[in-house]
């Protein structure tokens, strides 16, 4: 059985993972908040039991099942709003700004020189904007592998699918970013 402490520690070690992940998502700050702050909320309350061990797995299967239930508040809101856009508040449409929220741990770039800084800023920018226009399963597919670290059966486990659809999912996010970055005439 976990103790509070560990739960505590648990929930800050993949906080900031997490909104990263939603926002990427859901493309909205603020939803993306409403759907960490939620999964942490239920895990506390519904598992705070468990043993530790079982929270990340736990965690990841809430934070996907948030995220879906968003989508699908969002799509019966649309079907009720649809011509009514007038109710829809401006803030929606903000852009994810990801260097922004990017913390510098490596020491060695507080000496990078301006231009490579800023070509890096560049890069990770284009990279960012095409893992955003990957469809919603290989974008999560890709962001629990590569991102979460997690491996295939964790992935396969949280996405509710087959390791087998999770390998696909990745493989068809890998090829189409190196295809769309190639195009760019960029090479990592």
């Amino acid at each position: 059985m976990a103790t509070e402490k560990e739960l505590s520690d648990f929930l800050k070690s993949v906080e900031k993972r997490a909104f990263k992940r939603s926002v990427y998502h859901v493309r909205n700050v603020e939803s993306a908040l409403d759907i960490v702050q939620d999964s942490m909320m239920k895990l506390a309350e519904h598992y705070g039991h468990k043993p530790a061990a079982e929270f990340p797995m736990l965690f990841q299967r809430i934070l996907s099942n948030c995220t879906l239930d968003w989508f699908r508040r969002q799509k019966s809101r649309n079907a009720i709003f649809s011509n009514l856009s007038d109710f829809e508040s401006a803030g929606e449409n903000e852009e994810f700004d990801l260097l922004e929220t990017l913390n510098v741990q490596n020491h060695s770039d507080q000496t990078e020189s301006a231009e490579s800084s800023t070509q890096r800023a560049q890069t990770l920018r284009q990279i960012e904007a095409e893992i955003q226009e990957l469809p919603n399963r290989q974008r999560e597919a890709f962001l629990m592998r590569y991102w979460e670290e997690l491996d295939v059966a964790e992935t396969a486990a949280a996405m509710g699918c087959s390791q087998g659809s999770v390998k696909t999912h990745c493989s068809r996010a890998i090829q189409a970013l190196g295809n769309a970055l190639r195009a760019k005439g960029m090479t990592l």
